[in-house]
């Protein structure tokens, strides 16, 4: 696939996240409208990987509404989001103002980065549940993550477990309630097209742009990308639990997270690389 062809399609990506950006501001599933508790997306060992933040720049890509990057300023950081959707920069301007927390926002691509905020460098930059999927080039990506961070800074990867994305979220017709793989678990087939009127929340349909496309990236496409730009894998870990419930059957944990009662397999996972 040509490089103009990722463009169109980050395109109607940027289009539909600025479609999203309302529809999730008005759902339970964020519940912006309640008091703000954005810790409720971390699980406890994000903490423990990622240290005291006190005083470090931090930086959150793909932060979208940026509820994920005012927990870092919450604990002391100098925060930075960087998304590409206006309508979800100019929202978590809004929100992060209301919170009462300096956090500087910045409307760019990923890919632009390095530009978009001035070649300045962090000493950790985060990412993760749900934004490795809207990017087509991994190894592209870990170039700029390389150029991001300074000399022993530490990048800090929590995204859905690419069996998770394997997994069918709902049954076909005739078929009962056991999972099934339904989708490639392994990228490199090219893009996944959805053209979709709701998203992974309760909120109202989404209105103009549906048409989104996705990636898929397997665990070792993403070590393989981070290693190739030089960077150095700490830690990888593996979890059970998801912040949210996305299927019927799973049951909620002493965290406060949510679990499938059998069998148990990785939903989540933690990778900490180093530069």
């Amino acid at each position: 696939m040509t490089t103009d062809e990722h463009a169109r399609m980050m395109s109607a990506n940027q289009a539909n996240w600025d479609a999203r950006t309302p529809v999730h501001l008005a759902s339970r599933f964020y519940g912006l409208d309640q008091d703000l508790d954005p810790a409720r997306w971390f699980a406890s060992f994000e903490w423990d990987d990622l240290g005291e933040l006190t005083g470090r720049d931090v930086l959150h890509l793909q932060c979208h509404l940026g509820t994920e990057t005012i927990a870092f300023a919450q604990r002391g950081a100098r925060a930075v989001g960087l998304d590409f959707s206006e309508a979800s920069v100019a929202a978590a301007n809004d929100i992060a103002e209301k919170s009462g927390l300096d956090v500087t926002y910045v409307q760019a691509n990923v890919y632009d980065a390095v530009e978009a905020l001035g070649r300045r460098q962090f000493d950790v930059v985060y990412t993760g549940k749900g934004a490795l999927c809207y990017l087509p080039d991994l190894d592209r990506w870990a170039a700029v993550l390389a150029q991001l961070l300074r000399p022993g800074g530490l990048l800090y990867i929590v995204e859905f477990h690419p069996l998770l994305n394997s997994l069918g979220p709902k049954p076909g017709p005739g078929e009962g309630p056991e999972l099934l793989l339904r989708h490639d678990y392994l990228g490199g087939v090219g893009a996944v097209h959805r053209d979709a009127t709701h998203t992974y929340t309760d909120g109202p349909a989404v209105q103009g742009a549906t048409d989104s496309y996705e990636w898929m990236h397997g665990i070792g496409e993403v070590v393989g990308a981070l290693t190739g730009a030089g960077l150095t894998v700490r830690r990888l870990r593996e979890s059970e639990e998801l912040p949210w419930q996305r299927w019927p059957q799973m049951v909620r944990t002493p965290s406060g997270w949510w679990r499938l009662p059998e069998p148990r397999i990785p939903l989540l996972y933690g990778l900490l690389a180093t530069r």
